[in-house]
């Protein structure tokens, strides 16, 4: 059991880091998909997810005890798998003005949601026993160190998640695109 504990931690801090890079840096800051008329459907699709993360990492990291939160945490899961398979679908069509989705940045997208649904399927693992009676839900013993570090790392995830969330909702409305711009252009670098 602790081996799947320090698991989900690993993906979470894979999928965290790789997150940022692909979420904020490219698709924010580098592409600017907001701004593209081609690409404002796939912005809407990454909003959409960023919207549910946090509702997954509560449900499934911070609160997974809790019968309502695990069982919100697997719904968003739910919907974050439909939204991902839209959002793939129209990628294609949405990179157009700038010749496509580049190779890397495909692979890219391979990891990060690898590393998403790798720390899901482990949780769920970890949560559930097949038994005579049915499927059971486990409570999870928070007292260990592995169980204590995903705790923390859900913690520290969560304000990050939701800052992305409003970010990408906030370039979304016109004014709010116009601000970002503008503070966007008083940085030189990257």
């Amino acid at each position: 059991m602790e081996i799947l504990l320090y698991l989900i931690a690993a993906c979470l801090t894979l999928f965290g880091v790789l997150g940022i890079i692909d979420g904020f840096y490219l698709h924010i800051w580098r592409y600017r998909l907001y701004e593209h008329v081609e690409s404002r459907f796939e912005h809407l699709t990454h909003t959409v997810r960023t919207i549910l993360f946090p509702g997954i990492v509560c449900g499934l990291f911070l609160f997974p005890n809790v019968p309502g939160f695990y069982k919100a945490g697997l719904l968003f899961v739910l919907l974050d798998i439909c939204v991902l398979a839209v959002d793939a679908y129209s990628e294609k069509d949405s990179r157009v003005f700038m010749g496509g989705l580049p190779r890397w940045e495909y692979i890219l997208h391979l990891f990060v949601n690898g590393f998403h649904f790798g720390a899901i399927v482990l949780f769920i693992g970890l949560k559930f026993s097949v038994e005579p009676s049915g499927l059971v839900a486990r409570e999870i013993d928070f007292s260990t160190p592995a169980s204590q570090l995903v705790h923390w790392l859900a913690v520290n995830i969560l304000p990050g998640a939701i800052l992305m969330a409003i970010l990408h909702i906030w370039v979304s409305l016109p004014g709010g695109r116009v601000w970002w711009q503008a503070k966007r252009q008083q940085i030189t670098c990257c």
